[in-house]
């Protein structure tokens, strides 16, 4: 037994000897104090859980001995968000903009290109007033120029550590949370940005993105047979370079310029020659930019997947880089390695590296400094007093969490000493609040003791354990300073607690006795009349009904007045939630429905008097009945009257089933696709109507007769048919049962009718032979026909998870290619043909749908509605051929995704991929599977372009990335 049960069973060991009404002080006292051993500071290394004189461990060790002041705040030092000097300044990352951040930064120290836009005209002298800046707003650039000058002049003269960019990544539309291609963005911006330039006066603003970025070369082409050479001029603003399969970027620049051959069909027309001729085709580098830009194509689109692929290739490439061998280019591809080059001094080698910067050197001495225009520097000042003034701000808060801090460590030293009561009076504290005036991340609130009180308003026995007995000293402190309550004295140890625990532990010790005396009582035999009849269930578990009832008193004195730890639940109302919850109680397994003795003794077992006396102590509420009670006499007339319906029962199965036995073994019936020969009418009753019948006629004693033939669910609410008669011999044909005339008569004798449907089958005209009509009586009602059709469709198009099969077509014919059997949906290979549905409205015209010119008003009503949706459904199973492939589909899913889930089934990528349905071309990637009329078991025709292509054997050095939206949307494409 552990320690603490051992306690706790000897500071209640007295109630055994103890009666209730012998209850002193002492025995009080005993029985809160449930750890009798004090604490002994120095011993305790942590708080000792129930005992209310540990007072170690609750989250004092944070404020003895000496402290940090840095530990009485949260607050970093402000100066920390100081640019120190001769550094550069930071930019923010907003999520995922840390491709706008690098190209933000690279452009800040092209100085030239600084300068030129510091030259630009700015809607800021507007923001400038006389002596200074308007105070009571603030700036707010307009375009994109505005933008970089302010934020190229807060990167060159901010106090700040980092710059936050958000004014000018929402300016570009630009998502932060999404991930986007640098390259593209940087291709983007710069063709904004010169465009934007553009219409400027000063030639070298205007011209400053092709002075600095610009770059040309030629496509030459040498014809082989005369040596004429033919140029195609083109300007660059970055060199897009191929490193797959190479080691070094040497070898990439070789690649992009090395000479390409024109040969076969794919030869060269010669003007010298007028003719096609073999020749060689080259790009040829004539000028470089002052700022190189290099594009290292680590992305590449993967025909197979539709996704883009990332190279994980090492790329070697140095610090300086000599492009003069390439303006006149002689150099050819070296051969390609796959491991990491070896990194020499002044070279890097980078497996995610995706552009390179490289700035021209020159002879003269470069300009270093850039002077920041007037009216961005006051600008820039501004900003500066502003941060100035939030790091005294920032200092003043961590000053005045220190003073705090530092009064809570005097408060705390000062009380924590007084805090054990000892002999000296003492008060009850809840440990959870104690703990909370020790947490330095909290503020102390208000003393709140009423989760820990009885329903007599007093400290709980079983409450103890989250208590601590604290000095009063050291009470009358903190009720002063934090408020609360309600104080617990001495004098708040309830003693109606305690009597009802030592009075429910006082029987619970005499059960274990009553428990072998009843045992030994129910071995003797009764005699006489002097017994009393007690449920054999209730016989066997008696004890623990008796334990639990024992408890549950017990547990009611945990409900405060209807607060349970503190909440406010109503006393009478948990009460009723309990029993609702509860079994029959004690005895009542012997009551019959009308509350008398049951008539079943197999259920029941006879006592003695001796033995009902034990048990009527525990349970004095429980039902009695002394062994001369008679069995209730209403049951006794049921019990007769069951046998006699049961014997009736049987008697009307028999007679049924002897009068239909075709209905009853299903042979013999007719079928409206192949018309009996010898009959030109059948009845129609509803399939349910057959099944329950069928059901009472096997196992007539647990089902009740079936009296009436229910027709009317299969009529619309005007009294009209909801068949045509196609449908009655296809889709809608497992809702109806057919009749021949012979067995129509019997079950009019044998059940009400309250409908009578019949189809009939008439010759018209004189033509020999007659031409063969099918008529119903009553005639089918087209409106409701035609919405219940309706209503068919819309729910089709509102389904989850369902069934849809996918055949790959080669050379007209439906084949299925073998694929991943772990995304096959398997389906059984006895499920019934499709039937293809005629369109909405469509006529039969071999059965007479006239309506005999009477137009019937068109009502909605919610049940019919409802009964349509559960009782008349088509037929859609499919038959699932061997080798098909079933694939799991949403109506809202688009077709962009179900070709993705194709591609995996058949390793057909998405734009390789034809599909049709029912002759219809499905091709807007965007719309929904159930705007494309695709609905469940609903067979796609997939045809590829391409031969199929083993994707898995991928190259491991790719890996593969989501599609991406790119900038669409954003500002970059405004222009």
């Amino acid at each position: 037994m552990a320690p603490r049960l051992q306690l706790e069973k000897a500071a209640w060991r007295w109630a055994e000897t103890v009666r209730p009404e012998e209850v002193s002080q002492e025995h009080i006292e005993t029985a809160y104090r449930i750890w009798l051993e004090p604490c002994i500071r120095g011993v305790c290394r942590r708080n000792c859980k129930g005992n209310p004189n540990c007072l170690v461990g609750i989250g004092e060790h944070i404020w003895l001995g000496e402290i940090d002041e840095n530990s009485f705040h949260n607050i970093d030092d402000p100066n920390c968000e100081r640019r120190k000097k001769n550094s550069f300044v930071g930019l923010t990352n907003l999520g995922a903009t840390c491709y706008v951040n690098t190209f933000l930064q690279v452009w800040f120290l092209n100085l030239e290109l600084r300068q030129a836009l510091y030259l630009c005209p700015s809607t800021c002298s507007d923001y400038v007033l006389g002596d200074g800046i308007q105070e009571e707003k603030d700036y707010e650039p307009q375009t994109i120029c505005e933008h970089l000058q302010y934020l190229f002049a807060l990167l060159q003269n901010s106090n700040r550590r980092y710059i936050d960019p958000s004014g000018f990544v929402k300016a570009l539309g630009l998502d932060t949370g999404q991930q986007q291609d640098a390259q593209e963005f940087s291709k983007l911006f710069m063709s904004l940005l010169e465009d934007t330039l553009s219409k400027q006066k000063n030639p070298d603003v205007r011209n400053i993105v092709q002075q600095q970025f610009c770059g040309e070369y030629a496509y030459v082409t040498v014809c082989n047979q005369c040596g004429r050479e033919s140029k195609l001029l083109s300007k660059f603003y970055e060199l897009e370079l191929n490193i797959q399969g190479h080691k070094q970027l040497t070898d990439c620049i070789s690649e992009f310029l090395k000479e390409e051959k024109l040969e076969g069909d794919n030869r060269y027309f010669c003007e010298n020659c007028q003719s096609k001729q073999n020749a060689t085709r080259k790009i040829r580098l004539l000028s470089l930019p002052c700022t190189l830009n290099l594009q290292l194509m680590r992305f590449v689109f993967d025909r197979q997947t539709g996704h883009k692929k990332k190279l994980n290739t090492y790329i070697g490439f140095s610090e300086i880089l000599d492009m003069e061998p390439y303006v006149e280019h002689k150099a050819e591809p070296s051969k390609s390695q796959t491991r990491k080059p070896k990194c020499g001094k002044g070279t890097h080698c980078s497996r995610n590296a995706y552009m390179l910067v490289y700035r021209l050197q020159t002879q003269e001495k470069p300009n270093t400094t850039v002077q920041v225009p007037a009216f961005l520097q006051e600008l820039v000042d501004r900003d500066n007093s502003k941060f100035e003034e939030w790091c005294i701000e920032m200092a003043e808060m961590r000053k005045q969490s220190v003073d705090k801090g530092k009064a809570k460590h005097e408060e705390v030293k000062e009380l924590y000493q007084r805090l054990p009561a000892g002999a000296e009076p003492y008060e009850f504290v809840s440990l959870e609040w104690l703990q909370k005036w020790l947490d330095e991340s909290t503020p102390t609130k208000p003393i709140d003791n009423h989760a820990c009180l009885c329903s007599h308003d007093k400290l709980h026995p079983d409450k103890i354990s989250i208590m601590k007995r604290i000095s009063e000293y050291a009470a009358d402190i903190f009720y002063s300073r934090y408020g609360g309550g309600p104080r617990l004295t001495v004098k708040a140890l309830c003693k109606e607690c305690v009597v009802e625990r030592c009075r429910v532990l006082r029987l619970k010790n005499q059960l274990n006795e009553d428990y072998k005396t009843v045992n030994n009582l129910l071995k003797a035999a009764v005699k006489g009349n002097d017994g009393f009849w007690v449920g054999k269930s209730s016989l066997r578990s008696w004890r623990q009904l008796a334990l639990e009832q024992l408890d549950e008193q017990d547990g009611d004195a945990e409900q405060s007045n209807g607060k349970m730890n503190g909440s406010t639940l109503n006393k009478d109302e948990s009460k009723e939630e309990r029993k609702e919850e509860e079994e029959l109680n004690f005895n009542e397994d012997i009551l019959c429905p009308h509350g008398e003795l049951c008539i079943s003794e197999n259920e029941r077992r006879l006592v003695s008097k001796e033995a009902w006396s034990k048990l009527q102590q525990y349970f004095p509420k429980a039902p009695e009945f002394p062994s001369y009670k008679e069995c209730c006499s209403q049951c006794k007339i049921l019990e007769r009257e069951g046998e006699e319906n049961e014997a009736l029962h049987k008697m009307i199965a028999n007679e049924q089933k002897t009068s239909l036995p075709n209905l009853f073994q299903d042979k013999n019936r007719p079928c409206l696709s192949n018309w009996p020969e010898d009959t030109d009418v059948l009845y129609i009753v509803s399939q349910f109507f057959v099944e329950e019948w069928r059901k009472f006629v096997r196992k007539p004693t647990r089902c009740s007769p079936v009296s009436s033939v229910g027709n009317s669910a299969l009529l619309c609410p005007h009294g009209g048919l909801m068949f045509t008669f196609a449908s009655m011999t296809k889709e809608d044909s497992k809702l109806i049962a057919l009749i021949w005339p012979s067995e129509w008569q019997m079950i009019q004798k044998l059940f009400v009718v309250d409908h009578v449907i019949k189809i009939m089958r008439i010759e018209v005209g004189d033509v020999n032979p007659s031409e063969t009509q099918y008529i119903s009586e009553p005639k089918l009602c087209p409106e409701c026909r035609e919405g219940l059709l309706c209503q068919q469709q819309r729910d089709l198009r509102e389904y989850t998870q369902a069934t849809i099969y996918v055949h790959k077509v080669v050379d007209n014919k439906k084949v299925m290619k073998d694929s991943a059997p772990e995304l096959n949906v398997s389906s059984s290979e006895t499920e019934e043909d499709k039937e293809e549905a005629k369109p909405d409205g469509e006529k039969d015209p071999d059965f007479n749908q006239s309506n005999g010119g009477t137009k019937r008003q068109k009502i909605s009503h919610q049940n019919y509605i409802a009964y349509q949706k559960q009782v008349i459904r088509r037929s859609m199973r499919h038959r699932k051929v061997r080798g098909e492939k079933a694939l799991l589909v949403s109506a809202n899913q688009t077709l962009k995704e179900l070709k993705i889930q194709i591609m995996h089934a058949f390793s057909v990528a998405p734009f390789d991929q034809n599909l049709s349905i029912d002759g219809k071309i499905l091709s807007d990637d965007c719309a929904t599977l159930g705007t494309l009329g695709v609905i469940p078991e609903s067979v796609i025709l997939l045809k590829a372009d391409e031969p199929i292509a083993d994707y898995a054997a991928m190259d491991d050095v790719m890996q593969v990335c989501m599609p991406e939206e790119g900038f669409k949307g954003t500002g970059l494409l405004g222009h």
